[in-house]
């Protein structure tokens, strides 16, 4: 697609740390892992290859809507803004920079280069794109969904899996209510990672998609990053969202290069932050993802065995210990005597004392003989 006047226009100087980074925090994970090696596929609308940031990592890529050529240049800056948030190349100066610097970028060009187009794909140019991308890369990156489902869509997500391809997907951007929240795919099929976007207090951006298909979230509301040409632009949606997942995959696969799409998956998901909704919501999925723990976390797969049944050891005694044990009884019964018959001798010997030794038993009481005649009536109140 060749640029021109009605292209985007290009980004502003920024020198601070974005809040998105903050959050994320992936610099903790760079002394271990950059994702060098690692290949992400973006699938958008195409990648500016010559930004000074992504200058040397940008591949040249495929345009799927026209099914030939690169996809190397990017008139409306969707593309480059996804893979700055993957591997922007860090400033001598700071600030911002990619969650995984390190990694290369393929570019996909899956909707019409036009400013004026609906950022929308279609499913079989989507299928188109992850086939040729689950060929080339590591991890595939869906920033634009399509809201129609196909069988030829959902085919290629399986095979780019099966391939030892991981897929991410935006959610989507129409859950304002007049959009309706429709499905968006592939972000729906069960071997895609879907993303959605939160603001900087962590809470859902309004037009973020929601469902069951939301596995995780990740900074998607006033987000700075790269813009097409130079500079730098503060963007919304959930495919920018979805770049951060893609990076923080990028890290993993680049620790751990035998790890599986699900292992991936799985990681990125276990060890996220938890979000508002709890252990796991619609609107939030798994929580906020992290690097960091993705990274450094080790998660039991395996299932649990079970502890084989007590029994009680039969022992083969020697004699001598059986006349130990004896022994030890038996002088454990004399010392038990010995004491009760020191007790008792202590509480009566004081008792023998005040009695002067004589016998306990005390002598009968005496009789009392009543008269056989009764006596005169006592008057109580006559005077004597």
């Amino acid at each position: 697609v060749a640029q021109s006047e009605d292209c985007a226009p290009v980004g502003e100087p920024f020198q601070a740390v974005p809040w998105s980074q903050r959050m994320v925090a992936a610099e903790r994970v760079w002394p271990f892992t950059q994702g060098r090696g690692v290949t992400v596929a973006v699938l958008a609308s195409g990648v500016d290859a010559g930004h000074p940031r992504l200058a040397g990592r940008v591949r040249e890529g495929f345009d799927a809507v026209a099914g030939a050529g690169p996809a190397d240049t990017d008139c409306i800056g969707l593309g480059t803004q996804v893979a700055g948030v993957i591997a922007a190349r860090r400033s001598p100066e700071g600030g911002f920079a990619g969650v995984a610097p390190q990694a290369r970028i393929l570019p996909v060009r899956v909707v019409d280069g036009r400013p004026s187009s609906n950022l929308v794909a279609e499913p079989e140019v989507l299928a188109s794109g992850i086939r040729w991308a689950a060929a080339r890369a590591d991890v595939i990156v869906v920033a634009v969904p399509a809201y129609r489902d196909h069988d030829d869509l959902e085919a290629s997500v399986s095979e780019a899996v099966d391939a030892g391809v991981l897929v991410v997907a935006a959610a989507g951007d129409l859950a304002g209510e007049t959009d309706g929240n429709p499905a968006p795919y592939p972000a729906v099929y069960p071997d895609v990672l879907g993303v959605g976007a939160v603001g900087p207090d962590a809470l859902r951006w309004p037009d973020s998609q929601y469902g069951p298909y939301v596995d995780l979230v990740a900074p998607g509301a006033a987000v700075v990053t790269l813009q097409r040409g130079d500079g730098m632009v503060t963007v919304d949606g959930t495919g920018v969202a979805a770049g951060f997942v893609a990076g923080a995959a990028a890290l993993v696969r680049g620790a751990d290069r035998d790890a599986s799409p699900r292992e991936i998956a799985h990681r990125l998901t276990a060890t996220a932050t938890p979000a508002p909704g709890g252990s796991w919501s619609p609107q939030y999925g798994r929580g906020v993802v992290n690097p960091y723990a993705a990274v450094h976390d080790r998660l039991v797969t395996a299932s649990p065995s079970a502890l084989p049944a007590a029994t009680r050891p039969v022992a083969d005694e020697h004699p001598e210990w059986e006349r130990s044990r004896d022994v030890a009884v038996a002088g454990s019964l004399g010392a038990l005597v010995l004491v009760v018959a020191v007790l008792t001798a202590a509480a009566a010997l004081p008792r023998g004392r005040r009695r002067l030794w004589r016998p306990a038993i005390a002598p009968a009481p005496p009789a009392d003989r009543q008269p056989e005649e009764p006596g005169p009536p006592v008057q109580l109140f006559d005077e004597s």
